[in-house]
């Protein structure tokens, strides 16, 4: 038996990727420790991991981030990127090594897992000069020598021009994220680190072992990546979580049903489900809209007759049932979308939506709408495309393939154990 730490930042899109390689371990006989939001407590439970709750990091709801990090209040795109970057993933970092250096204290662990935006698990692990793994649970953000910056949403250029316009992009990242550049610059300080002057990428990302969700399909295909960079595909528990069925389950019967869903951060019904929900109310389709709370199980308006909503509906029982749908591009829900072959129609509007959308389009599993906030027209007409046109579903096949192929949660789950048995740390 080893010890494991895994860490993620607490949101439900980050923690339920890590749950999965948790029970995984559990299921192998390890002894895992999980820390992250106390809000999560019931998801880390019952992967058989014990809970290390944030105490000196402030234990924030996902639902109501200004609430913690009052500066994003009131916003949205590229300025909210920024804040939640510094506010939420950066200043809060001193306070998770504070955590976990009380964790290794108490009882150290053999190896240590960590989701790429935990820059807290980062910078106890290089303060300390031990190895870690990254576990990437959002489009693979590691600049190399080719393509433009990720997370820009920008597939790479073809040709001269193309090449010469990734380079100079990749030349003015420093340039475009300085803002966190010094705020990762103080935290290291903070943590009795010389400040390194390091674009995040550069230090979020171990330099010996990352599992990263996705695929090469989803990757543009790149080359250039570090040997040490695996693709691992979907991180789905073994043991999907338990909810009952709604009493329209049995609406579904016989149609063409269209998923409508943004997540669970930023959501705001306004921005997708109305102008979605508008557009498909009079295709022959049933539409399954989910809020993103559970619980709340209506939207603040009224809603077309073919439609259902619900909070939560488990996807292991709604997705072999679902022909499309329509997403605001989060990475782990359009990873369980496609590994089972399903189309998608993307808004991205913030954060790493905008970069998920393109890697779908590039792929050709799906329509790139280009904006968190579409028109009932530009949604109703990607629908009717993506329905229409057989090589949607071809590329959703195909790219659902590849995922399936790479080993999930239990291909994490030897890359740890490989950790943990090469070069064992003792009390």
């Amino acid at each position: 038996m080893a010890r494991f730490l895994l860490t993620a930042m607490p949101f439900t899109g980050h923690v339920t990727p890590l749950t999965a390689v948790a029970a995984e371990l559990v299921q192998r006989g390890h002894d895992v420790r999980f820390y992250t939001g106390s809000r999560h407590r019931a998801r880390v439970e019952r992967a058989g991991a014990r809970l290390v709750p944030w105490e000196h990091a402030p234990d924030f709801d996902e639902n109501d981030m200004p609430a913690t990090f009052p500066r994003l209040v009131g916003r949205k795109g590229f300025a909210q990127m920024l804040i939640n970057m510094v506010d939420c993933f950066i200043r809060t970092a001193p306070a998770q090594v504070q955590d976990l250096s009380a964790e290794w204290e108490r009882e150290p662990w053999d190896a240590l897992a960590a989701d790429e935006t935990s820059v807290g698990a980062a910078l106890f692990s290089e303060s300390r000069r031990m190895p870690w793994t990254t576990v990437g649970i959002l489009p693979l953000n590691l600049l190399g020598p080719g393509g433009p910056p990720s997370g820009m949403g920008i597939t790479p250029g073809t040709g001269t021009i193309g090449r010469m316009r990734d380079a100079a992009l990749r030349g003015l990242a420093p340039v475009l994220s300085r803002s966190l550049v010094r705020a990762l610059d103080e935290a290291e300080r903070e943590v009795g680190m010389p400040p390194s002057g390091r674009v995040l990428d550069r230090l979020v990302f171990s330099k010996t072992s990352v599992a990263a969700s996705g695929s090469p399909e989803l990757d543009y295909g790149r080359r250039d990546r570090p040997s040490h960079v695996r693709f691992v595909g979907e991180l789905r528990s073994r043991v999907p979580a338990t909810a009952a069925l709604p009493d329209w389950w049995g609406d579904l019967d016989g149609r063409t049903v269209v998923l409508v869903t943004q997540g669970t951060q930023n959501i705001d019904p306004d921005d997708l489900a109305r102008p979605a929900l508008e557009a498909l109310r009079d295709r022959d389709v049933l539409v399954v809209a989910t809020t993103g709370v559970p619980g709340q199980d209506a939207f603040p308006f009224p809603v077309p007759a073919n439609t259902r909503v619900a909070g939560f509906v488990p996807f292991a029982d709604l997705l072999p049932r679902v022909d499309l749908a329509v997403t605001n591009g989060g990475w782990g829900g359009t990873l369980a979308l496609l590994a089972r072959g399903i189309p998608l129609v993307v808004a991205g509007g913030d954060l790493d939506k905008p970069e998920v959308a393109a890697r779908v389009a590039w792929s050709g599993a799906g329509v790139n709408l280009r904006t968190g906030r579409p028109k009932a027209s530009a949604i109703a007409a990607a629908v009717d495309r993506v329905l229409a046109e057989s090589s949607f579903h071809d590329a959703a096949d195909a790219v659902g393939k590849g995922l399936r192929g790479l080993g999930g949660a239990a291909r994490v789950a030897d890359l740890l154990e490989h950790s943990a048995w090469d070069a064992p740390v003792t009390g």
